[in-house]
């Protein structure tokens, strides 16, 4: 994934985050925090359900 899906990807999870802040990130540093929205938005569905 190019560095510029990944901020698209976690923009989409965290409204707040803004690419111009997410940009200054290396693209490991974005990925493992995409990991970890992606977690939490798995852990708040389930229990949501």
């Amino acid at each position: 994934m190019s560095k510029r899906e990944l901020i698209d990807y976690i923009c989409e999870i965290n409204k707040s985050a803004k690419p111009e802040f997410l940009a200054d990130f290396a693209e490991d540093e974005l990925n493992s925090y995409l990991e970890h929205l992606m977690e939490l938005d798995l852990k708040e569905l389930a229990v949501c359900c």
